[in-house]
């Protein structure tokens, strides 16, 4: 198999780069336990998760915010 450089990937159509990016994805998909979360997103998730708890009135449910941003 041929090793692609950067300058291969830049020469592809779009489409066939987002598909790339798709399949590169999908491969790190298959060994999620390869994947480390750095320890300040696991103490953001939890002062989210805490600030919901707190007010959980004060946000929106996300199909209202997906509404909102498609309408823009």
């Amino acid at each position: 198999m041929k090793k692609l450089t950067a300058s291969d990937i830049a020469e592809m159509p779009v489409e066939q780069r987002i598909q790339l990016v798709e399949d590169i994805w999908d491969s790190i998909l298959e060994l999620p336990e390869s994947v480390q979360v750095p320890e300040w997103h696991k103490q953001e998730l939890d002062a989210r998760l805490e600030a919901y708890h707190a007010a959980p009135d004060l946000g929106s449910p996300w199909h209202d915010v997906k509404e909102r941003i498609l309408s823009r």
